[in-house]
């Protein structure tokens, strides 16, 4: 084949689909790993505080509060740290935030206080802040609109894959590295599981690039075809017209007058809010699953730990699956409001089955899908109404917002249980911040918007129609 033929070749959708398959295979097996590794670092508090407790004698408020730590330092630094990485770039970025909080997470297991257990906490927060937002708005630089919620659901599955992982590698770290050296099988899961962090954030650095346009691994050609698809989506954003900057054309705006400009816009509102209900709903679901399914008749630790394999396998193959679906129909809004329904069905099927563990499992299993394929498309459609000014912004404070809902999830449904002493109530929460969720999302298309570039139209208008 000749240099014409090629480069018409090339022009197709097969040529594209080519150069973004080579360009996934890239990226995202890495950003899946270091993801799995926070996802751990974040998690494993949960296996270990039965023998650290009696090792350091810290009560459950001890461990309440240390997880409330956490989410503040993510909470509080998830703005800086975007900054950050669209400043320096993302190889420079992830290093920093890969080697600090695999530091820090190995240093928790030698604690003694609960006042080292709360900094500790709270620092693997803030060094965590920076990886989920910042992998969204760094595939955003790589990857057009519609192509991005296949990505964004490919990354986040990692997530689930951790959840698989974490039970039998976790309570296999205990039970073989228990008496093997000067500290405990807890202590072992921290060093273990912390340490890697720090691998993989020089990894990146040699392995990634900050962009198409740094990428020697992709011929010119194809860093040109790139750079054209995303290109046409910035053009259809602005309505082929370029930005209008406050002071000038070359003038950069603020990080906080930008916060500011997007606080007051509704479309931003109802998306953070509606990320906070999916993700309070999809904390209080990881948080009470184990219950609810010794509840239904679960017996041992080792049946409990194969039947949760069953939700998260089916949550990381329908995220996936809808995802592709969203781009190949070029819709978004419409999905996510299925999936919420799906989940809030799965979970109303597991109330219906009264007990019974193979429905209510299915249920379960429902809910789990639902609520996973949900929020790549929430990042979708938050990344396809910012133009590059303000994704870094954007993406932050949507993310920060909807992890207060990972603090508030659980509490609340600890409530429910705790005034209704069943898990039918425990349940009929979650379906209401799902229902929420979806009716937030769905109110998006009405809600008044600003002229010009900033008001988010553009994708959100193709992409959010129904």
């Amino acid at each position: 084949m000749n240099k014409g033929a090629k480069i018409l070749h090339l022009r197709g959708a097969a040529g594209m689909d080519a150069i973004y398959r080579k360009i996934s295979w890239r990226l995202l097996p890495l950003l899946m790993l270091c993801y799995i590794a926070a996802c751990l670092a974040r998690v494993n508090i949960g296996y270990i505080k039965l023998q650290m407790g009696a090792s350091l004698d810290f009560s459950e408020q001890v461990y309440a509060l240390g997880v409330i730590a956490f989410f503040i330092g993510y909470c509080l630094c998830g703005l800086p740290a975007n900054l950050l990485l669209e400043k320096i770039g993302a190889r420079k970025a992830l290093l920093r935030f890969m080697l600090c909080w695999g530091a820090v997470a190995a240093a928790c297991a030698f604690v003694r206080e609960p006042i080292e257990f709360y900094v500790l906490r709270f620092l693997l927060g803030v060094f965590e802040a920076g990886l989920f937002p910042g992998v969204m708005l760094y595939l955003t630089y790589w990857y057009p609109s519609a192509r991005r919620a296949r990505v964004f659901a490919i990354f986040a599955s990692a997530a689930l894959i951790a959840g698989v992982i974490a039970a039998p590698l976790c309570a296999a770290t205990l039970q073989q590295l228990r008496d093997y050296g000067a500290i405990d099988g807890w202590q072992w899961i921290l060093v273990t599981q912390g340490l890697p962090a720090v691998l993989l954030g020089v990894l990146a650095y040699f392995h990634l690039d900050d962009k198409p346009d740094d990428a020697r691994w992709l011929s010119p050609f194809e860093q040109q075809m790139v750079q054209q698809d995303l290109e046409r989506d910035e053009d259809a954003l602005h309505g082929g017209a370029a930005p209008v900057h406050a002071s000038g054309d070359d003038a950069e705006p603020r990080p906080l007058a930008t916060l500011w400009a997007l606080l007051r816009e509704p479309s931003i509102c109802l998306l953070a809010l509606s990320n906070l209900l999916l993700l309070g709903a999809s904390y209080a679901l990881v948080f009470w699953a184990p219950a609810l399914m010794q509840r239904w008749g679960a017996g041992s630790h080792m049946q409990l730990g194969l039947l949760t394999i069953l939700p998260n396998l089916a949550g990381v193959i329908g995220m996936i699956l809808i995802g592709h679906d969203s781009d190949r129909r070029r819709e978004r809004r419409g999905h996510f409001v299925a999936c919420m329904v799906l989940a809030a069905g799965g979970l109303g099927l597991a109330i219906a089955a009264d007990n019974g563990l193979a429905w209510s499992l299915a249920g379960l299993t429902l809910a789990t899908l639902g609520i996973a394929a949900a929020a790549p498309l929430l990042v979708a459609i938050l990344a396809g109404m910012l133009d590059r000014r303000r994704s870094a912004t954007g993406i932050a404070l949507v993310s920060s917002v909807g992890l207060l809902g990972g603090a508030l999830g659980p509490a609340f449904s600890e409530r429910a249980l705790h005034w209704g002493g069943s898990a039918g109530m425990l349940a009929a929460l979650i379906v209401l911040y799902l229902a929420a969720g979806a009716i937030l999302l769905w109110a998006l298309r009405l809600a008044p918007r600003r002229g010009g570039p900033d008001a988010g139209h553009g994708e959100t208008d193709k992409m959010a129609r129904s």
